[in-house]
């Protein structure tokens, strides 16, 4: 039930540049139907008025989407000080306006060491975290607030990009969590005026960056051209998004017992944390985590086949 009757099996990893105007799953729908797939998600929503990488996981891709979800993300932001919207950004109403003549250059450039390393942010009103099995932004919609507890994010970069007074740009290297609204409206509330995102774009999900992406403009032009061949040469293998990580590679014994649930020992292997696995054919069977006594344990296996 659900699943189209036309849709084909594609597996692999697609860097969609999404365009403004677009939910991300609004985006995600649309290349779905373009590739015919049957099994599609992406990893981690953009608002609306943002655009940017968004990486789509087809098929057995979909495994390795909640490391992408994790990993550290980058972003260009421009952010208009002196008014304070409902949403954070300029698609809200306007709550409150204060002059920003008094900032300078040098206070922006002077308040952001502040918030660079680990900060606490109050997670939105108008965010996709749930109040008991409600989005908040459907409970803000309605007029309601509730209690939000701060969180703990790491902003690893946070430098000055330009500045055209009362509108500025940053660019942003963040863990994974941070509201980059809530860290404008935080930067405008040290600077004594308030202030908003006027733009957004990120340009960065883990080891992908914008200059592997493709616009929606592209995809539907190369599927006019040259079908679904075409489009299928812009997929980035399974494993491309944990390159990082240590790879290992198992003699058939040990991935026939590995696919059947059971942890192996294997020579030579990392000492902890998470592994790529590989047949003896060099083939990605998915992901593996090194346990206290040493052996390899399967986490995430692709389907045999």
């Amino acid at each position: 039930m659900g699943r189209r009757k036309n849709c084909r099996k594609v597996n692999g990893i697609l860097l969609l540049n999404k365009p403004l105007g677009l939910t991300s799953n609004e985006a995600l729908q649309q290349v779905k139907a373009i590739f015919g797939a049957c099994k599609a998600g992406h990893t981690g929503s953009l608002d609306p008025l943002a655009s940017g990488l968004l990486p789509v996981c087809f098929g057995m891709a979909t495994k390795v989407s909640p490391f992408l979800l994790d990993s550290d993300k980058r972003y260009q932001v421009k952010v208009c000080l002196g008014v304070t919207t409902t949403t954070g950004d300029r698609e809200g109403e306007v709550v409150e306006t204060q002059s920003a003549d008094a900032v300078t250059e040098q206070a922006v450039r002077d308040i952001l060491p502040r918030f660079r390393g680990e900060i606490r942010q109050l997670p939105p009103m108008y965010s996709a975290l749930k109040h008991k099995g409600e989005r908040l932004y459907k409970l803000a919609r309605k007029g309601i607030e509730v209690e939000r507890e701060p969180r703990i994010v790491r902003i690893h970069s946070l430098t000055l990009d330009g500045c055209d007074l009362p509108e500025f740009e940053l660019n942003v290297r963040c863990s994974k969590g941070t509201y980059v609204r809530t860290l404008a409206e935080d930067i405008g509330k040290a600077l004594g005026c308030g202030g908003h995102v006027a733009a957004l774009c990120r340009t960065r999900v883990g080891p992908y960056s914008m200059e592997q992406a493709v616009d929606m403009d592209t995809l539907k032009r190369i599927s006019e051209s040259e079908g679904r061949t075409g489009l299928d040469r812009l997929l980035l293998p399974v494993d491309s998004a944990i390159q990082a990580w240590p790879d290992i590679h198992l003699s058939g014994d040990a991935a026939y017992y590995l696919r059947m649930g059971q942890a192996v020992l294997v020579p030579k292997a990392p000492t902890q944390g998470w592994v790529r696995l590989y047949s003896s054919g060099d083939e990605f069977i998915g992901i593996g985590r090194i346990q206290e006594d040493g052996r390899v344990a399967p986490k995430r296996l692709l389907d045999a086949g």
